[in-house]
């Protein structure tokens, strides 16, 4: 279903190429698919960010976490830290911010102590991150769609709802992706 998907978004871009509006309806398309595909509810997939933004304004306005460096991100009200901070007791401090704000039921810490990546391996960590989804939605195995990837240092992330074989088989396509350091089964399973 999701190849279908994916070759019925390639058509509408070409069509709508001709047309000039490309960016807005491909974008607008690409959102419905991703949206109607999550296992998700529209509410849940709304508290999610709405999670996200507040734990991210919380460790913000922290002042020691100034030379730390922490992702944020939401699945279904579980939280997933990750990133690079000085020490453990900043790392404890993130997850206790995380974990007392509003609507968050569940934190991950990820977060490592050592030193703050750089913009290469940021770089570096998009495409790990682009080739592991390219897998996941080619995979007949695995709805793809369904499944958060973020990749941070090396390490990639998995999160979603999702059933055991599933989170098996994409564990498995990122591990055998190039220069994946370590796969964090981060799902919830259903």
């Amino acid at each position: 279903m999701m190849k279908t998907l994916i070759k019925l978004v390639l058509a509408l871009a070409v069509v709508v190429s001709l047309s000039g509006c490309t960016a807005a309806v491909i974008g607008a398309t690409a959102v419905g698919i991703y949206s109607a595909a999550d296992t998700r509810t529209v509410g849940t997939q709304i508290d999610d960010q709405t999670v996200e933004v507040r734990v991210i304004a919380a460790l913000q306005g922290e002042e020691r976490l100034e030379e730390s460096r922490i992702k944020v991100v939401s699945y279904n009200r579980r939280v997933l830290l990750m990133g690079q901070t000085p020490n453990e007791s900043l790392k404890r401090l993130a997850q206790q911010i995380a974990r007392d704000t509003k609507g968050v039921d569940q934190v991950h810490n990820e977060v490592r102590v050592t030193e703050v990546i750089g913009m290469a391996t940021i770089s570096k960590d998009t495409w790990i991150t682009s080739k592991i989804k390219t897998k996941l939605l080619a995979d007949d195995e695995v709805s793809g769609a369904k499944i958060k990837v973020v990749t941070e240092n090396g390490e990639v992330f998995l999160m979603g709802l999702v059933e055991k074989a599933q989170a098996e088989r994409a564990i498995e396509l990122a591990r055998n992706t190039n220069d994946v350091k370590r796969v964090i089964d981060a799902f919830e399973i259903i």
